[in-house]
């Protein structure tokens, strides 16, 4: 009788334990998907101050056509990718043509000292802060959720439950140097 009991105990003891992790799964992952959700909020919220640098930029610097172009076509193909992979990919090349298009910028003294021009700057530096809080924020998350999933005694059962490795958001190496633009 003691045998079953103590069978009974080690048993409910295993489901408790099984619900719990389980329970601990769903919350990393959900804490993942609302951290990158800041993420994509955070890039459209740079691409939506785009348009209005690249028309201030018109205005002073009209024969710049290619880097104001190379701009529009890296903001949509960041609008259109996928993934934190894909997502990361294009947001290195955006960084990439907003620096070309800030160092353009430079030759037009007016141009920097335009109200609007440097009220658009301090809003894309903004973001660009704010981008990379919510892109820690993603990754930390990510790191946890991983760091779980791989772990005994989770990793036991996290995979037959549909819980994969989630991708990291990388930033290619370019694209960690910061455009110095000097007014």
């Amino acid at each position: 009788m003691k045998g079953w009991i103590i069978a009974g105990v080690v048993a409910a003891l295993l489901v408790v334990m099984g619900i719990s992790g389980y329970n601990n799964l769903i919350t990393l992952n959900e804490s993942i998907n609302g951290k990158w959700a800041q993420v994509e909020n955070q890039l459209q919220r740079r691409a939506d101050l785009i348009p209005n640098l690249v028309s201030t930029v018109k205005g002073y610097a009209a024969h710049e056509q290619a880097a104001i172009q190379a701009v529009a076509d890296a903001r949509a193909k960041l609008a259109g990718a996928q993934g934190p992979a894909a997502k990361g990919e294009a947001n290195s090349e955006l960084n990439g043509a907003l620096s070309r298009l800030l160092v353009v910028a430079e030759n037009y003294p007016n141009l920097k000292a335009d109200q609007n021009f440097r009220a658009l700057q301090d809003e894309l530096a903004g973001s660009e802060n704010r981008l990379a809080v919510a892109r820690r924020d993603y990754n930390d998350a990510v790191q946890m959720y991983n760091t779980k999933i791989r772990s005994f005694p989770s990793s036991l059962y996290a995979g037959m439950l549909g819980f994969g490795a989630k991708e990291y958001f990388k930033v290619e190496e370019a694209a960690k140097q910061t455009p110095q633009v000097q007014f």
